[in-house]
């Protein structure tokens, strides 16, 4: 039983549907000749598909996922300083090792009145995450732009985790990755209002993007986008987890959501009492759940989440949190079953 939905969510049949069609007709889109211009079409078919699935009145550059979508847009924007809050997914952090670091409250809400001091500077360029992959907390994207175009600069949000769930921000740039929406894996976004906003790196992707666009991956993303319903997940589902809240906290656990600003309801972290994270997923494992220890591209680190030492957790809270997280196949029953087993193994 998969519960780590933030990571990777089921590839949905619309998108595998369409993902076989691009392979039986797969040219280089590049290529001049006849297949390529077929190929051609079809990613720029996806691509306004995307850009009408999401909303989105701006352009659209295909990477390989939410990673590249996050370098190209440290890199390349035409923008003076980077910020980036304490929080971020650590393709983000990477992608921008010297940029300063925002802090957010205890809430996990990021500090607005740290935010307009810190913007005081050349154009700035602000990275924050619409949803935080290890807690679900969602910021007050509207306040943070106000704030950042007041300054003269641009947001970039990081839509990995609410994309195709949530309406997208408004912003300059934003970071689709089509994986955690059940689209497939190698396939993503960088969504730009404008190309201007970017120096060009040469490429692809008139010429913005390096490397052969993968086609049949676009038109698998944009049918999974087009899949999405307007409700994720439907909050009956997810009913059980108000149960197991009362008992986490009767038994002297944390429930993560309760010290949020705005909790979404599809991401959890669960600290339960006298064992420790690793041991949970192992134990969970084990019991045939997969949950996971902070975001799935540094938990097998099994060092302290950065996310929850921004929130100023406290560490032997920290060390016992896991994330399960619900997506668009998550059964009632499934919820169901992994409310006994935590509970189970708290009462160990």
């Amino acid at each position: 039983m998969y519960l780590d939905h933030a990571a990777t969510t089921p590839l949905r049949p619309e998108a595998r549907a369409a993902m076989d069609e691009g392979f039986a007709r797969w040219a280089n889109p590049s290529s001049p000749h006849a297949e390529g211009r077929k190929a051609r079409a079809a990613l720029e078919d996806a691509r306004e598909r995307v850009k009408r699935a999401l909303g989105w009145e701006g352009e659209v550059i295909f990477t390989s996922g939410a990673s590249e979508a996050a370098a190209l847009a440290l890199g390349h924007a035409k923008a003076g300083a980077r910020l980036v809050s304490a929080i971020e997914h650590d393709a983000v952090l990477k992608a921008a090792p010297e940029a300063e670091r925002l802090f957010v409250k205890a809430d996990g809400a990021l500090d607005l009145e740290l935010l307009a001091e810190a913007v005081q500077r050349e154009r700035p360029l602000v990275a924050v995450q619409q949803i935080n992959s290890e807690t679900g907390n969602r910021q007050d994207m509207a306040a943070i732009a106000e704030i950042v175009r007041d300054a003269g600069g641009m947001v970039l949000a990081d839509c990995a985790q609410s994309a195709g769930k949530l309406p997208l921000p408004d912003c300059e740039m934003a970071i689709v990755s089509a994986h955690k929406f059940g689209g497939p894996i190698g396939i993503g976004a960088l969504l730009v209002k404008d190309f201007a906003m970017l120096d060009p790196a040469g490429g692809q992707e008139r010429g913005y993007r390096r490397g052969t666009e993968n086609m049949p991956g676009a038109l698998g993303m944009a049918a999974a986008l087009e899949a999405c319903g307007e409700r994720y997940i439907d909050p009956a589902i997810l009913a059980p987890l108000d149960a197991l809240a009362q008992a986490c906290r009767d038994m002297g656990g944390t429930w993560l959501s309760d010290r949020l600003s705005s909790p979404t309801p599809f991401v959890r972290a669960i600290a339960m009492p006298a064992m420790s994270g690793s041991a949970q997923v192992m134990r969970f494992d084990m019991a045939g759940i997969a949950v996971s220890q902070g975001s799935a591209c540094s938990s097998g680190t099994m060092k302290t989440s950065h996310v929850l030492q921004g929130m100023q957790v406290e560490p032997e809270i920290a060390d016992r949190t896991i994330r399960a997280s619900f997506g668009w196949t998550t059964t009632r029953e499934e919820v169901e079953r992994f409310c006994t087993v935590w509970l189970d193994l708290a009462k160990q």
